[in-house]
């Protein structure tokens, strides 16, 4: 139990820095959101392939078994407390990571096919390129967290009925969890953006707790 549960802050650690990683190179290195022009798009992803690849498999592939470390943890250290709300935090979560992982893993696969027509036929490559993107985007929950705020939510509401964490730290999951949940809302998927910076300050206080806390069984 104490070994999982250390497992689980350093899994949580590493998601914090995994996205921060993936949110500078993105946004700050490639500027890769304000590119709306496909065309434009797809030559900075065959510019950067190398870079892009790695990314992904950071922010998504590692993350998402970094994921399934985590939801284990969190699950062993309040399942005696919240037995319910903890089994389906942890379900969410294990489908959460295999949606990740599989966005990842496609992604990447995507990428080394419209590399290689992108020489041949660029006009053939960018439609190639939005299927992939759109398949990837939807298993990657970018258009809203239909998976990442349940479980950030269920978690906080579990940990507030054991105390099995602090009372700062769980209002803030309540938080991050419901702004998760209301991106799915189209209008509203701007917030996605805020939802991501406040689970990075989630996963970080989270990950230093369990490496702090003595295992013990809540109830």
């Amino acid at each position: 139990m104490k070994t999982l549960q250390k497992s689980g802050g350093i899994a949580a650690l590493f998601m914090a820095i995994s996205h921060l990683i993936g949110i500078v190179i993105f946004i700050g290195v490639l500027d890769y959101v304000s590119i709306t022009d496909p065309m434009q798009k797809l030559a900075l992803n065959v510019e950067k392939q190398t870079v892009i690849f790695s990314t992904n498999l950071l922010m998504y592939v590692f993350f998402g078994f970094a994921l399934i470390v985590l939801s284990l943890a969190l699950y062993d250290h309040m399942k005696s407390g919240a037995p319910a709300l903890m089994q389906v935090a942890t379900a969410i979560g294990i489908i959460w990571a295999g949606s990740l992982i599989a966005s990842g893993m496609s992604a990447n696969a995507g990428l080394a096919t419209v590399v290689a027509l992108y020489a041949k036929d660029p006009t053939q490559a960018v439609l190639i390129f939005q299927a992939i993107e759109s398949i990837t985007n939807g298993l990657g929950n970018a258009n809203g967290e239909i998976l990442g705020g349940p479980l950030t939510l269920l978690v906080s509401l579990a940990a507030l009925r054991t105390g099995g964490f602090p009372k700062g730290l769980n209002i803030l999951g309540l938080l991050v969890g419901a702004v998760g949940i209301i991106t799915i809302i189209p209008s509203l998927n701007a917030l996605v953006g805020v939802f991501g910076l406040g689970q990075i300050v989630w996963f970080v206080w989270l990950g230093i707790v369990l490496l702090r806390t003595q295992p013990r069984a809540t109830a």
